[in-house]
């Protein structure tokens, strides 16, 4: 059973106007796990059923479905990197890359927005947390078609895998949600660490999340922890119109 040793062996602007940067770009859906070189196609991990990884190779640039909004979405101006607001959880470097799913080459000035819950499972600005921003915000692809969030391990809530939510914002009205996932090992470990030891669970792995099916698992972050912090990287792709 893996443990966190194991495993380790913003800007006032907002987002109408950061919008406003990007161009007409038509989004059609996300892709995953594209190369940085750009090649057609390269070894790569693939996923079991229950989200933890697997051995054999899949396509660079393989479409994933789109996957619910949730009922947690709210529009705010949160231009920003860090987004924790001093929740505690196990500190995440979570980087967001985002490709031309045709060509594999990173998309400058897309707007990656992002949300999720704290360790104890609530969202910001419901729940009894109106009028709060925790753990929401939007950043802008640079030349590299990154995006990078300072934030913390999501928690889980009854029903649902441990997860986060995004849109992909290109201009206009065309924008992409998905969710992103977690290997089962990682999420094993950080949850036996303070503040999430402090309650059971989660009740829903991968393998039991109906929206994690519909993902076919392309959409796991990758992520390492060492000495109480961890990072953790996904690549996705847009399909321009």
């Amino acid at each position: 059973m893996a443990d966190l040793h194991d495993l380790a062996k913003g800007s006032p602007l907002s987002r109408r106007g950061a919008l406003a940067w990007v161009g007409g770009l038509g989004l059609a859906a996300f892709v995953s796990a594209c190369a940085d070189d750009g090649a057609s196609s390269s070894p790569a991990a693939s996923t079991a059923s229950d989200g933890s990884a697997a051995s054999g190779t899949v396509a660079d640039c393989v479409l994933a479905p789109e996957l619910t909004e949730g009922p947690f979405y709210l529009d705010l101006d949160l231009v920003r990197s860090d987004i924790t607001e001093g929740r505690a959880g196990l500190p995440l470097d979570l980087r967001v890359n985002v490709v031309d799913a045709d060509a594999c080459e990173p998309i400058k000035d897309a707007a990656v927005d992002v949300w999720h819950c704290d360790a104890e499972g609530a969202y910001s600005g419901v729940q009894g947390a109106e009028g709060e921003t925790f753990l929401r915000g939007i950043q802008m692809t640079d030349a590299d078609g990154a995006t990078e969030f300072r934030t913390i391990f999501p928690g889980w809530y009854t029903g649902r895998a441990v997860h986060i939510h995004l849109k992909v914002h290109l201009g206009g009205d065309e924008t992409y949600t998905g969710q992103l996932f977690f290997d089962p090992a990682v999420t094993e470990a950080v949850y036996r660490t303070e503040p999430y030891a402090a309650r059971s669970g989660p009740d829903t792995p991968n393998s039991s999340d109906g929206i994690f099916s519909q993902s076919g698992g392309v959409t796991i972050v990758a992520v390492t922890v060492d000495d109480g912090t961890s990072s953790g990287a996904v690549t996705l792709g847009v399909q321009r119109a």
